[in-house]
C-alpha cells in the first residue's frame, strides 16, 4: 500500500511516500481502509528531526483517520462497519493514518453514526473530538448560556470547530485570533464576536482582570490561559487542551479562591472507549446544524503532506486540512 512514512536515521530525517506493507502488531487487531485522514499539529512534531513526539526510528504517520473496516475477529466492530480510529500510540508509536489501510487496536475505534460520513469523522477528527470534549466539559461544570464562551486558537483545527460546535448548541462564542483576515470566516461558523489575542484579559496592573467569560476552550497554553483565569467570570472555567504558546503556566491562586474558577484539562489520546462514544455521540447529534464543508482548508495527497505539515508548523491553516490517501 501507499504510506506517508517518516523515518530518522543516525539524525538525518527523511519524509515521503513509499510502499509499506500493512503489519499488526498483535492478532487481534482490526484491519481499516481509510477513505480520509486529517492533518494535526502533533502529526508535524511527529515529523520534525529529533522530534520528542515520536517513539519510532521508522514510523507511518498520521494520528487519526476515518474508514471501513475490512478485517477483524472482534463481534462487536464487525467487517464492513464505518469507524473513526484516533488515539493511544496511533502516529506515534505504531503506524498511523497517512495511508490506504491502517492496523489498530479495538481501543481505539468508534463506530460512526449514520448522521456522520467518514469525510465529516476526518473535518472533525482528533481536533474537533477534542473540542467536543472540552464543550462537554465545560457543560458538566455547569456552562450556561447567559453569558460568552471565549475561545482561543480560533483559527486552528480544535479552536474553529470548537467555535463551530458552541454556536450549534446554542452558546455565544468568542474568537480570540491572531489572524484578523478571517473574521468573516470565523462569523460564518457562529462567533459572535472577533477579538484580538491581547484583547482576552485587562487591567494588568491588577491580580485579577474584569469577569468577562462565562467559559473557555484554550488551545494556546502559556500565558494565554494565564489571562483567561484572570479574566473568567465568578465560577466558570476554562477547559485547556493546547500548549503552542508553551508548557509552562504562570498565574496566581487568586482566581481560584476568590472567583471559585476551574481548570479543566482535556487529553483525547488516552480516552476510554465510554468518553470516545459519548463525544462521538455528541458529535452525530449536532452534525445537522454543522456546515462542515466550512470548516476545511484543503484537501490533499500523501504526495502533499510535507507542504500541509509545513503550513500546520507554522500555523498557517484556516480549520481542517484533509488527505485522501487514494484520490481519483
Amino acid at each position: 500500500m501507499k504510506a506517508f512514512l517518516v523515518s530518522e536515521v543516525e539524525g538525518v530525517l527523511s519524509c515521503g511516500v513509499d510502499e509499506v506493507e500493512p503489519t499488526p502488531k498483535d492478532p487481534t487487531d482490526i484491519l481499516v481502509q481509510v477513505d480520509y485522514s486529517g492533518v494535526n499539529f502533533k502529526d508535524a512534531l511527529v515529523a520534525t528531526p529529533r522530534s520528542r513526539v515520536r517513539r519510532l526510528a521508522h514510523i507511518v504517520g498520521g494520528v487519526d483517520a476515518a474508514g471501513v473496516i475490512v478485517v477483524s475477529s472482534d463481534p462487536a466492530l464487525p467487517v464492513g462497519a464505518r469507524v473513526a480510529v484516533h488515539g493511544g500510540d496511533m502516529g506515534v508509536g505504531r503506524d498511523g493514518g497517512f495511508a490506504q489501510f491502517v492496523y489498530t487496536t479495538a481501543q481505539l475505534v468508534s463506530h460512526l453514526a449514520p448522521a456522520l460520513s467518514t469525510r465529516d469523522a476526518m473535518i472533525i477528527g482528533t481536533a474537533g473530538f477534542t473540542a467536543m470534549e472540552s464543550v462537554l466539559a465545560l457543560e458538566a461544570h455547569g456552562l450556561d448560556h447567559e453569558g460568552e464562551v471565549l475561545v482561543t486558537g480560533a483559527t486552528g483545527g480544535v479552536g474553529s470547530l470548537a467555535v463551530a460546535l458552541l454556536a450549534a448548541k446554542g452558546y455565544r462564542p468568542v474568537a480570540s485570533t491572531g489572524s484578523s483576515d478571517e473574521a468573516a470566516w470565523l462569523q460564518g461558523l457562529g462567533a459572535t464576536r472577533i477579538i484580538a489575542r491581547d484583547e482576552i484579559s485587562d487591567r494588568p496592573d491588577r491580580v485579577l482582570g474584569s469577569e468577562r467569560w462565562s467559559g473557555a476552550i484554550d488551545c494556546i497554553g502559556g500565558d494565554t490561559l494565564h489571562q483567561i483565569l484572570r479574566s473568567l467570570r465568578y465560577g466558570g472555567a476554562v477547559a485547556a487542551s493546547g500548549l503552542i504558546a508553551g508548557t509552562d503556566l504562570t498565574t496566581t491562586i487568586y482566581p481560584f479562591i476568590t472567583r471559585a474558577v476551574s481548570l479543566l484539562g482535556v487529553d483525547s489520546v488516552e480516552a476510554t472507549s465510554a468518553t470516545r462514544a459519548r463525544v462521538w455521540a455528541a458529535l452525530a447529534e449536532v452534525a445537522p446544524s454543522v456546515d462542515f464543508d466550512s470548516l476545511v482548508d484543503r484537501v490533499v495527497t500523501l504526495e502533499e503532506l510535507p507542504e500541509a505539515l509545513e503550513s500546520i508548523r507554522n500555523g498557517e491553516t484556516r480549520g481542517r486540512i484533509l488527505v485522501n490517501p487514494t484520490p481519483g
